[in-house]
């Protein structure tokens, strides 16, 4: 085993605070035998699910997933490359970027007679259970539980979040066209209208520690989640959230 995949190792049994950023840069290293790589492979799959369970990033939408695996593809280091002896190795995550999906790795020598800093392409695909189209979906069309199936997907395969309650995009038109077997995503879906402009509302003033309710008229129609504008009986127009049917939250 060389240097660089045996210290890289030791990087990932004494630093889990480096997460999954150790674990892609031992199988980035140099060739190692086969049982050492199956070995760090698995460890990295640990720790690549730790990543997702402790840091949210596997939520989707109306929901939390029960992963059922997770993938690792590392690229290789550019073989032009030639790096000098490391007595102290370390993995970092670039700022930006998460161990999700498509990203990149870092690894710098912090003890050597040269120091080097170098970057390695990776994908991390996590698995769950979420919903795909059974066939061709068009813009517009409304959504029906007859039009998805169940489907094992990889939820880190595009920004928007898998959806993984099929009865909270029931009903709702479709804003996106989906090829058969495409991962039906929050980004598919247009957004619920709560309430019209011209609607009386709710609106919630939330602080820490303290919510205060009052009414208010809608200046704009409220879509989910979305941005809304209410004047609120004094004349004063605020900036909240719209939450549900004729509810505004406002964050202070």
């Amino acid at each position: 085993m060389s240097e660089l995949v045996r210290t890289l190792k030791k990087a990932v049994t004494l630093r889990r605070l480096a997460g999954v950023a150790a674990g892609l840069c031992v199988l980035a290293a140099a060739p190692a035998r086969g049982q050492d790589v199956a070995v760090l492979e698995s460890r990295l799959h640990e720790l690549a699910l730790a990543h997702a369970g402790s840091s949210g990033a596997a939520s989707g939408a109306h929901g939390t997933p029960v992963i059922t695996r997770v993938e690792v593809r590392i690229g290789e280091l550019d073989r032009r490359v030639r790096l000098s002896p490391c007595a102290r190795i370390e993995p970092y995550l670039p700022p930006g970027l998460k161990p999700w999906g498509r990203t990149r790795i870092g690894v710098r020598c912090k003890d050597g007679e040269r120091r080097w800093n170098v970057f390695l392409p990776a994908t991390v695909s996590v698995y769950a259970q979420a919903w795909v189209a059974r066939t061709a979906l068009s813009a517009g069309e409304v959504l029906t539980a007859e039009m998805v199936q169940p489907a094992e997907v990889d939820l880190a395969a595009a920004p928007s979040p898998a959806v993984l309650d099929l009865s909270q995009a029931i009903g709702r038109r479709i804003a996106a066209p989906l090829a058969a077997g495409e991962a039906l995503r929050s980004s598919h879906l247009r957004p619920k209208q709560w309430f019209a402009a011209g609607e009386t509302v709710k609106v919630v003033a939330r602080g820490r520690g303290f919510a205060i309710s009052s009414e208010g008229r809608a200046l704009v129609a409220g879509l989910e989640g979305q941005p809304v504008k209410v004047r609120t009986h004094n004349g004063r127009v605020l900036t909240g959230i719209a939450l549900d049917q004729h509810t505004v939250e406002v964050r202070l």
